[in-house]
């Protein structure tokens, strides 16, 4: 092979390097960044198999003044973290497939009408219920109005929750007051906020440090 064709065939051969290289990252970046969930009851956990969350959930905490650990608990009791999520059906007769219970929908199983409410309130027309990042960003709005509207401190994972499940006219009327399951699954979010908030100030740091972080 001549000098000349050596010349023009090693810088070809460097950029096919390059771009295989540069494609081989991505996709190990992506694959890092969309992790199955292995345990829901650690937040530091789900933090480290889903990076974009846990950066996701500062930002929410910045823009709406909500500890992240309240509404990452609410959201565990509301849909579980699954995306899809929609309430159970009603069955007619106790055997007939019928209509959902609600509209609820998605991570955060927000109702068409509350949704609605806050993409006309931020102008975010993009929102999707099952995207997380619309879903989380919706439950710090949800709260920065259950805050403004019925008093509730926004780290107060108990009333928070009874204000999301019952509505702010629901909650200041008092309708979850002869809901005993009601008051009890309250009492879990509140559990598992506690939880969640002393778990994640084990790994905050952790969390923050490294070069990936940035990525995500």
């Amino acid at each position: 092979m001549s000098a000349q064709r050596r010349r023009k065939f090693l810088p070809s051969l460097s950029r096919t390097t390059i771009v295989h290289g540069l494609i081989l990252a991505v996709v190990s970046i992506t694959a890092c960044a969309s992790l199955p969930l292995t345990s829901v009851d650690d937040v530091c956990s789900i933090f480290r198999a889903k990076k974009n969350w846990h950066r996701t959930a500062l930002d929410v905490q910045n823009k709406w003044n909500v500890p992240l650990h309240v509404p990452m608990a609410i959201m565990y009791h509301e849909s579980k973290f699954r995306r899809k999520a929609k309430p159970p059906r009603k069955y007619l007769l106790g055997v007939i497939p019928w209509k959902r219970r609600s509209s609820a929908f998605g991570y955060a199983q927000a109702v068409d009408g509350t949704w609605q409410a806050y993409i006309d309130s931020t102008g975010n027309r993009l929102a999707r219920r099952t995207s997380f990042d619309d879903a989380l960003d919706f439950m710090g709005w949800y709260m920065n109005k259950s805050a403004s509207i019925a008093n509730i401190s926004l780290d107060d994972a108990y009333r928070q929750y009874l204000a999301y499940h019952e509505g702010w006219t629901g909650f200041r009327k008092g309708s979850y007051e002869n809901k005993t399951w009601l008051k009890q699954v309250a009492t879990n979010v509140s559990q598992l906020s506690d939880r969640y908030a002393v778990q994640y100030q084990h790994c905050a740091n952790d969390l923050d440090n490294g070069f990936l972080r940035g990525l995500f």
